[in-house]
C-alpha cells in the first residue's frame, strides 16, 4: 500500500500547475510597478490630447 502511494503520480500535474501559477503570480507582482508607471504615462498622454 505504501509503495502504491509513493509510485502514484496522478496528482503530479496538479502540483505542477500550482507551481506554474505561483511562478506567474510572482513574476506579475515583480513587474507590476514598471507596468503601472508605463500605463499611467500612456493614459496621461492620451488624456492630454483631449481639448
Amino acid at each position: 500500500m505504501l509503495r502504491e502511494f509513493l509510485n502514484d503520480e496522478s496528482g503530479a500535474s496538479a502540483v505542477e500547475y500550482a507551481f506554474l501559477i505561483a511562478a506567474t503570480a510572482l513574476a506579475l507582482i515583480a513587474v507590476r510597478p514598471q507596468i503601472n508607471d508605463k500605463l499611467q504615462n500612456y493614459f496621461l498622454s492620451i488624456a492630454s490630447m483631449w481639448p
